[in-house]
């Protein structure tokens, strides 16, 4: 009788912490996440991970943009939810300073540029970024350097997929 009510008493415990945790599929600092995601701004779709496989990241290690991560901290497996993300918890305010004009020949002749165009740049330690082509002027071209999202606030649709 004593090893029932040891063994039972065991349990109740390994219950209590267990719940006092969130489960282990509950997402948490150190967690590896899959979830499909839709992106929305303003309305409109501007990217999803539907027909490709779920976006992958680890909490806590800001692999995904702040307002995102902070408010999937929680969520479990199979769980759905609408995360509105404020541009400051985003990709950030739109940066006047990253609005640069530059001379017309840093860029090849045989290159059509045009308001709007996103270019892929890299700068003097190798690093990858784009550019959008604002304004083309006689012997300038005006670049805004601010992300594309920058400034704008994120609906994401997100559905866990699952939680390590």
């Amino acid at each position: 009788m004593k090893n029932i009510i040891g063994i039972a008493v065991t349990l109740l415990f390994f219950l209590q912490t267990v719940l006092a945790q969130g489960g282990s599929n509950m997402i948490q600092d150190g967690s590896k996440v899959k979830f499909d995601y839709t992106l929305t701004v303003e309305g409109e779709v501007v990217d999803t991970s539907k027909g490709k496989e779920p976006l992958e990241y680890t909490q806590g290690q800001g692999q995904i943009i702040p307002g995102l991560e902070d408010k999937m901290q929680g969520l479990k497996t199979g769980d759905e939810k609408t995360i509105e993300v404020e541009a400051a918890n985003a990709y950030g305010e739109v940066n006047p300073k990253a609005v640069q004009e530059v001379p017309k020949n840093m860029f090849p002749e045989d290159l059509e540029l045009k308001p709007g165009m996103v270019l892929p740049l890299k700068d003097n330690e190798d690093r990858r970024f784009t550019a959008t082509v604002r304004e083309i002027k006689q012997d300038s071209v005006v670049l805004d350097l601010n992300h594309p999202l920058a400034g704008k606030d994120l609906v994401f649709d997100v559905k866990i997929v699952s939680v390590e």
